[in-house]
C-alpha cells in the first residue's frame, strides 16, 4: 500500500448543507463513494485526507 496520503477536494455544499459534525461526516462518506479505492483518514479544511487502497497511482 502507498504511504503517500491523497487529498480529495470536497465540494462547498457539504459544509453549507451540514448542520453539525455528524452530518458533515455522513455527507463526506456519501460523497466519497465515487472514490471506491480511497479510505478516509480525516477531514482537514476542505479536503478529505485519504489512503489509496490499491492500484499504481
Amino acid at each position: 500500500m502507498n504511504n503517500v496520503p491523497h487529498k480529495v477536494l470536497l465540494p462547498a455544499w457539504i459544509f453549507e448543507q451540514a448542520k453539525d459534525n455528524d452530518e458533515i461526516r455522513r455527507l463526506v462518506q456519501d460523497y466519497m463513494t465515487r472514490y471506491p479505492n480511497y479510505r478516509i483518514v480525516k477531514v482537514s479544511g476542505s479536503f478529505a485526507i485519504c489512503d489509496k487502497l490499491d492500484g499504481f497511482l
